[in-house]
């Protein structure tokens, strides 16, 4: 007897399969998710994506038998070196289930087959950012910008069949039958079996004629107040009404002169991709602003930030000045929470250090939420956490940075480093908001 099994599948039916199949190859797949994440823009890193996942690392294991061992028969053609009764030696170490290993090995890395994975925003996000601890900030306002949506409203005498409040319709048809005293059914009924009851003895012409005339008349006023009438009829109301929306934007700004070498904006733009993903996470709105300078700054986009290289000594307090305009025009602080995180490998002219810092103090800092600078140095230097020696940029934040938990201040030198010190940065920042709570 062969069953065909045509009924559909119910939704959600291989989830289990398939959150089974992440964590059997969760570190494959988290590995795969991290190279991802190199080729993507920043804000196409939150979004589904898909993962290549060598077929190696979804295989499952199983047990076979060990060529090197035990007795087994084998039947050969032969070839021209061995004919029909020759004895084979044994390979040393095993070898003899080698010939496998070798074909695979033939092909090398370009040669092996992947596994395409689909993978969802939640899932690639959770993977991305599985070793991180992400604090909640708090949003420190909502933006006067508004989005429509609906909110019950009461309820209306017409509309769609879909919203139709069957509760309030026979809320209202039995209120309308007890003021028209429509004939109950049980009523009718009573009357009926009386009349039958009266029908098979010896009943009285009149008083039988009498309750047959009643017996219409219910019936003809059954017929004449309906059960449900359309004026009965009630829809729920829906209104579109504006609800403010969090927004925020998130400022980057970076030192592309002559002495930021490419390992330096790899490590800027890690940094850049985990704060936009935190902030998406966090807020529904979020907008970037990409500002780089050398002895001069100007917006650019996310193309011309990370690819584009340009000569010139540094000056810092270029992009700050460019910052504040930019608040000034179109982010104003009472509408948008404001996130800035600055990349530099330290280098500044000495004399911009006291603008620097007043620009720090009384324009950037007051409208900022938060405000990260990361130094960005060699990847043969120090591991993070380790402060040989202070830059000119650094000499010129640290005592603003002292004063001022918003502004928050650590050294990278190796792309391992981006995710604790960014760990760092953020639950350091929250223990000082809960400090600073009243």
């Amino acid at each position: 007897m062969h069953i065909i099994d045509r009924r559909l599948n119910p939704g959600g039916k291989s989830l289990a399969n398939r959150q089974r199949f992440l964590r059997r190859v969760r570190d494959v797949a988290q590995r795969a998710v991290r190279e991802a994440a190199r080729e993507k823009d920043i804000k196409d890193l939150g979004k589904d994506g898909h993962v290549t996942v060598p077929v190696d690392g979804v295989r499952e294991p199983k047990f076979t038998r060990n060529p090197s061992t035990g007795v087994q028969d084998h039947i050969l053609p032969g070839n021209k070196t061995y004919i029909e009764g020759d004895l084979i030696e044994r390979p040393p170490g095993g070898g003899g289930g080698g010939g496998g290993s070798g074909e695979a090995g033939d092909g090398g890395a370009d040669g092996e087959d992947s596994f395409r994975f689909v993978l969802t925003r939640e899932e690639f996000l959770e993977l991305f950012l599985e070793d991180l601890e992400l604090p909640d900030l708090a949003k420190r306002r909502l933006a006067v910008v508004e989005t429509a949506t609906l909110r019950r409203a009461g309820y209306t005498v017409s509309g769609s069949p879909a919203n139709l409040s069957i509760g309030r319709t026979l809320r209202n048809s039995l209120s309308r039958r007890i003021a028209l005293k429509r004939p109950k059914a049980a009523e009718t009924a009573a009357l009926e079996e009386e009349i039958r009851a009266l029908e098979e003895s010896e009943p009285d012409a009149a008083i039988l004629d009498e309750m047959r005339a009643e017996l219409e008349r219910l019936r003809t006023r059954s017929h004449r107040i309906p059960y449900v009438d359309p004026i009965d009829l009630r829809y729920r109301r829906f209104e579109p009404y504006p609800r403010p929306v969090a927004q925020a934007v998130m400022f980057c700004l970076m030192d592309v002169s002559g002495s930021m070498t490419e390992h330096m904006k790899d490590l800027a733009k890690r940094f850049y991709i985990l704060l936009h993903i935190f902030l998406t996470r966090r807020y529904k709105h979020v907008e970037i602003v990409f500002i780089r300078h050398t002895d001069h700054a100007k917006e650019v986009d996310e193309e011309t930030f990370f690819g584009s290289r340009e000569t010139g000594g540094t000056l810092v307090s270029s992009a700050l000045v460019e910052m504040k305009r930019i608040i000034a025009e179109r982010y104003s602080p009472d509408d948008w929470n404001i996130y800035a995180a600055q990349a530099s490998d330290g280098d500044n002219v000495s004399s911009d250090g006291a603008t620097s810092q007043d620009l720090l103090r009384s324009a950037i800092l007051p409208a900022c939420q938060y405000f990260a600078y990361l130094e960005v140095g060699d990847e043969g230097g120090p591991r993070a956490g380790f402060v040989e020696h202070r830059t000119t940029l650094w000499r010129t934040y640290e005592p603003v940075a002292k004063a001022n938990s918003v502004l928050a201040m650590r050294k990278v030198n190796h792309r391992r480093d981006i995710y604790p010190v960014f760990r760092e940065l953020f639950s350091r920042n929250k223990a000082g908001q809960e400090a600073a709570a009243p």
